[in-house]
């Protein structure tokens, strides 16, 4: 009997072809990873609400599972030169209640760019052009500031549909103090970073009633995929 890959490998497959084709290299990492890398090196304080356990899930030895695949960025940047251009997909954990919106564990994909002169243009940009070919050229979008640590200035972007709007990724301009952690001079070079929750885009596209449809194991629901 012959089987068929799971919707959200699908979504992945389909998103990071698109960034492929536009120069971006593809780079996965660890689920369980240190403090340092999921929030320290990410210029998070130490006593931000996300570190807490209503929030993270925290192991015996210290380490955390990843709330997010920026937890990679300087993983994979540290030690090389821009330019840097790279996506993160992988899966990700948050310490919080499920509900039809909502999963204790989905799936993240992190963008990042570097060079000399990179200008928050570029960034807007490149979600336009992902946003249009995931979507289609009808899609309308905005963009909201929004405050993240790891960047400066942070924006969220929405995408509406069926008459409503829906934020589907976050993003901004890498904080200085992140290019640093990089070990990358923020004084020669800039960057942007955007990170898309691709659970939230697949239900959006498709009008799925309830996220956790895709851990149910229910083949009615896989087969339509």
């Amino acid at each position: 009997m012959k089987g068929n890959l799971h919707p959200i490998t699908q979504f992945f497959r389909q998103i990071i072809n698109i960034f492929v084709e536009n120069g971006f290299d593809v780079f996965e990492g660890p689920e369980v990873d240190s403090e340092w890398n999921n929030f320290d090196v990410l210029n998070i304080p130490k006593d931000a609400p996300a570190r807490d356990v209503q929030d993270t899930f925290w192991l015996l030895d210290g380490r955390v599972l990843r709330t997010h695949t920026s937890n990679c960025q300087v993983r994979y940047a540290e030690g090389k030169k821009p330019p840097i251009k790279v996506v993160i997909p992988g899966r990700v954990y948050r310490n919080e209640a499920t509900d039809a919106k909502h999963e204790a564990t989905f799936f993240q994909l992190e963008g990042l760019y570097i060079d000399e002169n990179v200008k928050v243009t570029q960034l807007l940009e490149t979600i336009n052009k992902f946003l249009k070919s995931f979507y289609g050229n009808n899609i309308e979008f905005r963009f909201r500031p929004h405050h993240y640590a790891f960047v400066e200035p942070g924006i969220d972007v929405d995408v509406k549909l069926n008459g409503k709007w829906f934020e589907v990724l976050g993003s901004g301009m890498v904080h200085p103090k992140v290019l640093e952690n990089m070990k990358i001079d923020p004084k020669k070079y800039s960057g942007f970073a955007f990170g898309l929750g691709i659970d939230r885009l697949a239900i959006l596209k498709y009008n799925i009633e309830d996220i956790r449809h895709f851990h149910s194991g229910d083949l009615r629901f896989l087969k339509q995929f």
